[in-house]
């Protein structure tokens, strides 16, 4: 697969993200108790930018590909794996699977530490 369809996957990923946040604080505006709720948005809201960032860092040359990419889908994956978990808990009260919202935790504070490794990486 090349680069730009990676990109756009990253990107399309992203959009929904944001979406999703959009969706949950609107939630969690209109429920009681739903501080879980505003906790995903959060997270996706947040991470949905950053991972725009990554890939504009990554098409200018200031990022390395694969490891920028690596991170940004890292962090896609770990803001999802969070969300869902706190989701899942407000909604049905369980979550995805134990630790979901942990792993989902660290995993974006590695994908942040591999957007750093990425940047300060030589470029071919």
């Amino acid at each position: 697969m090349n680069r730009m369809a990676l990109f756009r996957i990253v990107i399309i990923c992203a959009g929904i993200m944001g979406a999703d946040g959009v969706i949950l604080a609107a939630a969690s505006a209109h429920q009681p108790d739903a501080s879980r709720l505003a906790s995903a948005s959060s997270m996706l809201l947040f991470h949905a930018a950053a991972v725009l960032g990554a890939v504009a860092l990554i098409e200018r040359g200031i990022a390395h590909l694969r490891i920028g990419l690596t991170a940004a889908f890292g962090l896609v994956i770990g803001a999802s794996l969070f969300a869902g978990d706190l989701t899942l808990r407000q909604y049905i009260g369980h979550g995805l699977f134990p630790m979901a919202a942990p792993t989902g935790g660290t995993l974006m504070i590695v994908s942040w530490i591999a957007l750093a490794v990425s940047a300060a990486w030589p470029r071919k």
